[in-house]
């Protein structure tokens, strides 16, 4: 009995002394680990920010684009609608040449 009660004697502090420093280390470790996702996560919200300003600015750009191309198309459209037929003006190429047909 005096034997488990000496080797109690030196394990338990011994123990406690190695749990206590690996507790450390670990707690440590953990600490890092929640300051790197933080860091990542704040540099990946800056990176979406970054990427959503350059789409915003790609879309005005289309948008700029579709509409004054749609109201040259229009305009383009509204001017043919105005302009005389081909075969009112009788200028087509003639694809037969013994007879009068034209393209």
């Amino acid at each position: 009995m005096g034997d488990l009660f000496e080797f109690l004697l030196v394990a338990v502090p011994i123990s406690a002394v190695l749990g206590g420093g690996f507790y450390a280390v670990r707690h440590k470790i953990n600490s890092l680990r929640i300051a790197l996702a933080k860091e990542s996560g704040a540099n990946q919200t800056a990176k979406i920010a970054t990427e959503k300003s350059a789409l915003e600015d790609r879309v005005r750009v289309l948008e700029r684009i579709i509409t004054d191309r749609g109201y040259t198309l229009s305009e383009e459209i509204e001017a043919l609608r105005d302009a005389p037929s081909i075969a009112a003006r009788d200028n087509g190429v003639q694809l037969n040449m013994n007879t009068n047909t034209k393209a």
